[in-house]
């Protein structure tokens, strides 16, 4: 078994990953009202999403603007523990263009800098609906160690073929010498 420092990071996003934002989605106002018990999407978290994630043999860690309310709102909800935040620094506006979601010629996510100096060299895996070719180019660039960064469906968040990958990125660490 690997010791707790060594095993690989799992950065997890909470909308669009955990938080399904597509489809039939209620009219829900992205402002300070977001991120409180008032948000009536919360009722869209899966409450097998928890012990799923907590199976995987990885240290997780919430890597989203909710910062430390989703160990509040969002863990709770999931049977999570307190898991550690990353720092991301400031979240920026919602008209920069960090916030692209489209998957190709996207600005680099306001997260991956922060997320490579978290990782500092350690695998991780990054599940978000945000992830996009210059994130995937510059963690390629900047990182030592292995990286999965894997998009994530924001109209369905989380899915089994999602986990798949998740499990088999990290089972194809556990095979390296």
């Amino acid at each position: 078994m690997l010791d707790p420092v060594d095993r690989p990071l799992l950065f997890l996003d909470v909308d669009g990953t955990l938080l399904p934002v597509g489809g039939d989605v209620p009219s829900v106002a992205w402002d300070e009202s977001w991120q409180t018990d008032a948000n009536p999407l919360l009722a869209r978290l899966s409450p097998a999403h928890g012990p799923r994630l907590l199976a995987l043999s990885c240290e997780l860690v919430w890597a989203t603007a909710w910062m430390a309310d989703a160990n509040e709102l969002v863990a709770p909800r999931l049977g999570l523990p307190q898991l550690p935040v990353a720092e991301l620094g400031e979240v920026p506006a919602a008209e920069d263009p960090s916030w692209s979601l489209s998957a190709a010629g996207a600005a680099l996510s306001w997260k991956t800098r922060a997320l490579v100096d978290q990782a500092a060299g350690r695998p991780f895996a990054w599940l978000d609906d945000e992830i996009n070719d210059a994130d995937r180019a510059w963690v390629d660039a900047h990182h030592s160690g292995p990286a999965l960064l894997h998009r994530v469906d924001a109209r369905h968040g989380l899915t089994e073929r999602d986990f798949t990958v998740v499990r088999e990125w990290l089972r194809g660490l556990s095979s390296q010498p």
